[in-house]
């Protein structure tokens, strides 16, 4: 795998190294001794799956709260996504900055999310599935959002969206 920094703190864009040949494709999606070697402390304890019908789609902007902050790993299985982190810690050198990547089951890139960072993804392609594994538990208690078109973050969507949940569309807006 090739880990790149993203362009917020901790964040990192991870792509394949795919072994291929007249099967097809085979490619490592996690490994504890190469993410460590590149300074990331993550111990997946549950994995995802969410599946979109409609492109344009929106799901986010979710993270956990204290005390269960959850660092996520997220890739696409079909189809594409626009994939986005955005920097929620306060003492951070890029808080309030966001960050946003195509992943795709063609790509095969993975987006690593850090702790207290918000994350979102928006479909470019009808019937999109994504997979995500995180370092903790889900905690309905802990669950926290803002909102995907809230003007303080300026989170710049590739596509109008179409569909959003009523949670994703009512968390409310921040004062920075």
């Amino acid at each position: 795998m090739h880990f790149s920094d993203a362009d917020i703190v901790g964040a990192k864009l991870i792509d394949p190294n795919p072994h291929q040949d007249d099967r097809g494709r085979f490619l490592r999606a996690w490994c504890s001794r190469e993410f460590a070697d590149h300074g990331i402390n993550f111990s997946p304890v549950q994995a995802n799956m969410g599946f979109s019908k409609q492109k344009g789609t929106v799901r986010g902007m979710h993270f956990q709260d204290a005390p269960a902050l959850e660092a996520k790993l997220v890739r696409c299985t079909r189809g594409a996504i626009f994939d986005v982190v955005l920097d929620l810690r306060p003492e951070s050198p890029s808080y309030g900055k966001w960050y946003g990547v195509e992943l795709s089951s063609e790509n095969g890139r993975m987006l690593y999310v850090p702790e207290q960072c918000a994350h979102g993804y928006q479909t470019l392609e009808d019937r999109t599935e994504m997979y995500y594994m995180t370092s903790e538990f889900y905690t309905p208690s802990a669950v926290r959002g803002v909102r995907f078109d809230d003007p303080a973050f300026n989170i710049r969507w590739p596509l109008a969206a179409t569909v959003a949940s009523e949670q994703d569309r009512n968390w409310p807006l921040i004062n920075r």
